[in-house]
């Protein structure tokens, strides 16, 4: 079934098509485009009255079809207009590089091959506007993994197979072992992830491929539970939970952008142009790191256990500069 804006797309590839292949069969032109001769048909009947803006009816796109159906051959005429075959604009085109450079990063073997012939066809038919097309593109970066890792994790998701990896996990300053079933792979601000059903945590979780220390294909399936369901990442990667720990955090004016850079729970004024802000964390070692990052310009004030905890380390880490 062709919807309108099916049909406008088609409609918009037929003209300079028929143009090119005068005296096509019906048939043919439907199998070219992926419809049944009926619909080609009735795209037929829509052009025939379709022309440039102020255009007189002799002045319409001209159509002399002598079937109905898919025996009759198609003759097109009064459409040097619409004759050259649609171009990408720049934007397009950089739009549709940035997204096969990402893909590129996230596949190995032969649909690598395919991603880089497809690269190679757009900067083609880019023509001039390659080079600054391809300049801008170059500006995207996709922070690559190890390409063993990332064949490992494409092997298992399309034998769809356990994998065992070894994780590092910074926040916490350790390497973990783990088994997990592998479900999609995800890019998001430059990184890859792996979405996987984790066996340890017993829940979905996500993996940076450029963290994963080494990773093996089990002989085992992927077999992730029915409540593995995929993120909704339309509104971004990391979404705080109920779960998470809930801190009040007082941001002096240079540390304002905070709560329009994380999602936040609350925000209020505070005293002298200061913002106070809640917060889910699910790991107080971020939100310790960000604190002492930003050098006095944020306070946590509750809990006071995790505001306590966050002095110690300012003075420690002050300490290590006494003579």
């Amino acid at each position: 079934m062709s919807n309108a804006r099916d049909q406008v797309q088609r409609l918009l590839a037929l003209v300079p098509y028929l143009r090119e292949n005068d005296g096509a069969r019906v048939d043919d032109v439907a199998a070219e485009f992926g419809v049944r001769p009926k619909q080609i048909i009735a795209d037929l009947k829509v052009l025939w009255f379709c022309g440039l803006p102020g255009a007189q009816m002799g002045d319409l796109i001209e159509i002399d079809i002598d079937a109905a159906e898919g025996d009759g051959v198609i003759h097109l005429n009064n459409a040097d207009y619409l004759a050259r075959p649609l171009r990408l604009a720049a934007d397009e085109a950089l739009a549709l590089l940035t997204a096969l450079r990402t893909l590129r990063e996230v596949t190995a073997g032969h649909d690598r091959d395919a991603v880089d012939r497809a690269i190679a066809k757009l900067e083609r038919a880019a023509g001039e506007g390659a080079a600054a097309i391809e300049g801008s593109a170059a500006h995207v970066h996709v922070e690559p993994a190890a390409p063993e890792i990332a064949d490992m994790v494409n092997r298992a998701l399309a034998e769809r197979r356990r994998m065992h990896l070894t994780y590092d996990v910074p926040s916490r300053d350790e390497t973990t072992e783990r088994d997990v079933d592998p479900m999609r792979l995800v890019v998001s601000e430059g990184r890859t992830y792996l979405e996987a059903w984790c066996r340890l945590a017993e829940d979905v979780r996500l993996f940076r491929l450029d963290r994963i220390a080494a990773a093996k294909v089990l002989d085992l399936p992927s077999e992730p539970p029915p409540q593995a369901t995929p993120r909704d990442l339309s509104n971004g990667m990391f979404q705080p939970s109920e779960c998470d720990l809930l801190a009040t955090v007082q941001l002096a004016p240079p540390a304002r952008w905070v709560a329009e850079y994380y999602p936040i729970e609350s925000v209020e004024e505070g005293p002298e142009g200061s913002l106070i802000v809640k917060l889910r964390v699910a790991d107080t070692a971020w939100l310790q790191r960000l604190v002492l990052r930003l050098g006095g310009s944020a306070t946590v004030l509750e809990p006071a256990e995790l505001s306590d905890q966050i002095a110690a380390t300012a003075r420690d880490a002050l300490s290590a500069y006494d003579v």
